[in-house]
């Protein structure tokens, strides 16, 4: 696969601020447009976005083996997991809601630490991929972050709604605090990794 010279190797560097290309050169390391500081990479990306995804892939665990709700009616409940309460939610007829935690809490985060757990193995082990679809994928992951929370604003809402003097409630669980630590790690991660490592990784 043939790969055109990259922007760094002719001394090209795009300000991190203003996104204007600029040459570096031996007298300025300065972005001519802002007075930004010209970074050619993210400073040691490849470590945080490891320490952060490994953290993130410890907390995946307890998130899906604690109780992550309790539905109570009539006084009477027990503790779910969250794939538990997603049983538990289609069972109360709340099949949209069990639909929105499925795919929230268990596909959006696992996909996340997968793709990210991918673009590590890509830059460490220098695989010969299409940059340009990984690039992309990585977008994709940065992108569907920000929307990680909803199960968690799905619950604080459902303690509103259900709550009917007593009849019935649903309680978030100890897994809530870890599968929201999870959704802070990965963003974290995202916001950490450098995608123009993959496009070194081809050189």
């Amino acid at each position: 696969m043939k790969v055109e010279k990259s922007a760094l190797t002719q001394g090209l560097i795009r300000c991190h601020d203003c996104g204007r290309l600029a040459k570096q050169t031996s007298h300025t390391n300065h972005c001519p447009l802002c007075d930004s500081r010209l970074h050619a990479r993210t400073s040691n990306s490849f470590q945080r976005t490891a320490a952060l995804l490994l953290s993130g892939v410890s907390l995946y665990i307890p998130a899906n083996i604690f109780p992550i709700m309790t539905v109570s009616q009539f006084g009477v409940g027990e503790p779910h997991t969250i794939v538990g309460g997603i049983i538990a939610l289609i069972h109360s007829d709340m099949i949209p809601i069990a639909m929105l935690v499925l795919i929230a809490s268990i596909l959006v985060p696992l996909l996340k630490l997968l793709g990210l757990g991918l673009l590590l193995l890509c830059v460490y082990y220098r695989w010969q991929v299409n940059a340009r679809l990984w690039t992309n994928m990585y977008r994709i992951i940065a992108f569907v972050g920000r929307w990680s929370m909803l199960d968690i604003f799905m619950i604080s809402i459902l303690v509103s709604l259900v709550d009917l003097g007593g009849v019935a409630q649903i309680i978030a669980g100890p897994a809530a605090t870890a599968f929201a630590a999870v959704v802070v790690l990965t963003m974290f991660a995202a916001k950490s990794f450098d995608p123009r490592l993959i496009w070194d990784s081809q050189q």
